[in-house]
């Protein structure tokens, strides 16, 4: 049980630190970052990929877009997606979301801030 809560306040604490730095993120940095993305994602809604379309993610329950085949695990997450719970997901899928479809995370830890930071500005259709 304590090392469970000691894993559970580490998270925490990655997640507070990874959201911090998401706001220091480069989004022109986080456009190259994303091409590991786009072969499962984009962010036109319109368009079909294996992964879910990313506009208006933040906010956004985890498992909701429509049109797109959902692991159980991650249709019954609960998490809504914003820099806190897209930090560690990016990082670490199936560790975030035991079981769920995305196998990959980031490859470099240094790039979160920077493609969190694109995807922000994407998500919203913001220039």
């Amino acid at each position: 049980m304590r090392t469970l809560t000691v894993l559970s306040a580490a998270v925490a604490l990655a997640a507070g630190a990874h959201a911090q730095d998401a706001a220091a993120g480069d989004p022109a940095k986080g456009e190259r970052v994303f091409k590991q993305c786009v072969a499962c994602h984009t962010f036109d809604p319109n368009a079909r990929r294996q992964g879910p379309h990313l506009l208006n993610l933040w906010g956004r329950s985890a498992g909701s877009a429509e049109g797109v085949r959902y692991s159980p695990a991650m249709a019954a997450s609960g998490i809504i997606w914003d820099d806190e719970t897209l930090g560690p997901y990016l990082l670490d899928p199936r560790g975030t979301v035991p079981g769920t479809s995305m196998m990959i995370g980031l490859r470099n830890e240094g790039d979160l801030a920077d493609l969190l930071a694109y995807m922000r500005r994407e998500s919203s259709g913001a220039e």
